[in-house]
């Protein structure tokens, strides 16, 4: 038995979202009477944070305390158009409906605000603490939380806001039928090492290495919990995840999530990231938002160093230790690939 390291490279060029119809999403944005503010989507977080970001894009936009503003996400009857979460689309189409909804009402706000203080909302700015004040003379000031009483209670104002981002249609040329089906795309190059075992099969990955280029990160933390959770989620597709053998009957494979086959928080390896950002220009705030582009270049890169450790080359999902094995003795043996100096 030996066991045999190999090295794995992938590269990605991710498109975010998609050019169909526009790719609309659409935001709602109201005060509260006690000067708190609610963001109604109808785009749902699937655990990816998206919640969470566009609660920091709205209270930016707003000129609020993050702890002043909450989001809605709880009903597609109630709440405007989303074409979806999916497409890594997120983050760039639903941020830039935040921000419209959001300036929206941070104008009623101000102009609130202006007839309280009697002067120009041109002359007013927010100070993100919860308070209104004239440039130049920061006492002269009010609440917010004033600023929605009176234009709820006094002055007959709604501070609120709408918010709708569709994508230019793109050109087609008339002869191939090319176009650009997204505006903007997102980048990544990954490594992967593992150990495989050419008496039984087996891969161990044994360390990560990746680059991620998100635009902006928005909320740092949150990029690198879902790099690295879409990495292991890649993982888990390259090695494990499969209806296999008889789907889709489901004889003899996995009924619920206690038999799928699949690894476990104990079995996440080390995994250092560098995060790029390359600010996008039709991106909230320059943020694109990693997405789906987490877990795509790992299946690749497993299988290239698989390869490179063995010297088979699996082509069907999941890499399973079967398979390498067939691989090994239709070579006549593990043919481990070339090593770098040093590697």
């Amino acid at each position: 038995m030996t066991r045999h390291s190999g090295r794995g490279f992938a590269c990605i060029n991710y498109p975010i979202g998609m050019n169909l119809g526009g790719d609309p999403a659409q935001a709602l944005v109201h005060s509260t009477p006690d000067g708190k503010f609610m963001v109604t989507l109808s785009a749902i977080d699937l655990g990816q944070g998206m919640k969470s970001v566009t609660r920091q894009i709205a209270a930016e936009a707003l000129g609020v305390p993050l702890a002043d503003v909450y989001v809605d996400t709880a009903d597609s009857d109630t709440g405007p158009h989303d074409m979806g979460s999916f497409a890594s689309r997120g983050t760039h189409r639903v941020g830039n409906a935040v921000i419209r909804a959001a300036s929206e009402a941070r104008a009623q706000m101000m102009e609130a605000a202006a007839e309280e203080l009697e002067v120009s909302a041109q002359d007013l700015d927010t100070d993100g603490a919860g308070n209104i004040h004239v440039k130049g003379a920061p006492s002269r000031q009010i609440t917010v939380a004033d600023t929605a009483i009176a234009a709820q209670f006094k002055q007959g104002r709604t501070l609120s806001g709408r918010g709708i981002f569709l994508i230019e249609p793109s050109g087609v040329d008339p002869d191939t039928g090319e176009m650009s089906p997204v505006t903007t795309y997102a980048h990544a190059a990954l490594i992967v090492d593992l150990d495989v075992d050419d008496e039984t099969g087996e891969v161990e990955v044994t360390q990560i290495n990746s680059a991620y280029e998100v635009g902006r990160a928005l909320n740092p933390k949150l990029v690198e919990q879902q790099l690295i959770g879409g990495a292991w989620m890649g993982v888990s597709h390259a090695l494990y995840e499969t209806t296999e053998p008889y789907y889709p009957d489901r004889r003899h494979g996995p009924e619920d999530f206690n038999t799928y086959l699949m690894p476990g928080p104990g079995e996440i390896v080390p995994h250092d990231i560098a995060v790029l950002e390359r600010p996008a220009a039709d991106a909230p705030y320059g943020g694109k938002g990693p997405g789906e582009m987490c877990a795509n270049p790992v299946l690749p890169a497993v299988a290239n160093a698989v390869y490179n450790a063995v010297g088979v080359r699996v082509d069907k999902l999941p890499i399973t230790p079967e398979k390498i094995l067939r691989g090994i003795r239709a070579n006549g043996g593990a043919r481990p690939g070339p090593r770098r100096p040093g590697v």
